[in-house]
């Protein structure tokens, strides 16, 4: 077996074992989770689940939705059947092996939310010597069928979610709406360029694109924020667009 590690979430409430090599989850996954506007009752779809940290956040925030997570890495999935049975979270969070452009026929279907934390290099750049953490990491230019998928998966009135790469910005737009799009910067420190961007389409809205004021994620003495903090550790959300739980 792989040597793996337990990593604790939202200050425990979360723990989740992960490969000690590869790809592992963190800050993004908790910071996307935190931006999904589940309510009780909703169904959820997480392309890309990983190990499952972020599906077990969200679900760790919102009591009775349930979430499907789809990874196209068989035992990173099985991972995270664990990890929802560790959690005692298995009876509304699973997770199944299969490919977020062309999911299993029991995935096509529309789902309230939609939320991923797509691979977030592109063709160009070093490629990684470990195969899973290449897999995870790199889009091969695929970044714009990510979003394409995703919203086919999105019921109207729903949202898509995503955190991406702030350089890539430009690329994620064009695959998504013309409308109704929010943009979340995550800023490093206050005056700082932004490294990473949330997304979230509300499919069918009219309303017009917004930039938001985003979230300085470190005091000049690289201490979280105490907004940051918020959310990394207590599991408060980031309302967007549409606020809610």
């Amino acid at each position: 077996m792989s040597e793996s590690t337990d990593d604790k979430f939202l200050n425990g409430r979360v723990i989740v074992r992960q490969l000690a090599r590869g790809f592992r989850s963190g800050l993004d996954a908790v910071m996307l989770a935190a931006a999904v506007p589940a309510s009780r009752s909703d169904e959820l779809l997480e392309q890309g689940s990983g190990v499952g940290v972020a599906s077990l956040c969200v679900a760790a925030r919102v009591s009775d939705c349930s979430i499907v997570g789809l990874e196209i890495d068989p035992a990173l999935a099985e991972i995270a059947n664990e990890n929802a049975r560790a959690n005692e979270m298995d009876a509304r969070v699973r997770f199944a092996a299969g490919d977020a452009f062309v999911p299993p026929e029991t995935l096509r279907h529309s789902f309230a939310h939609v939320f991923s934390n797509p691979p977030f290099h592109g063709a160009d750049g070093e490629t990684s010597p470990d195969a899973s953490r290449e897999l995870a990491l790199r889009d091969d230019g695929r970044l714009a069928d990510w979003f394409t998928a995703g919203m086919k998966r999105v019921v109207s009135g729903g949202t898509l979610t995503a955190i991406i790469r702030a350089d890539r910005l430009g690329e994620a737009l064009a695959a998504l709406p013309e409308r109704g799009v929010a943009i979340f910067p995550l800023w490093p420190r206050a005056g700082e360029p932004a490294k990473r961007v949330i997304l979230q389409a509300a499919k069918g809205s009219r309303a017009p694109n917004a930039l938001l004021a985003g979230l300085v994620l470190h005091e000049s003495d690289g201490r979280y924020t105490r907004e940051a903090d918020a959310i990394l550790r207590d599991g408060a959300s980031l309302a967007l667009a549409k606020p809610r739980l």
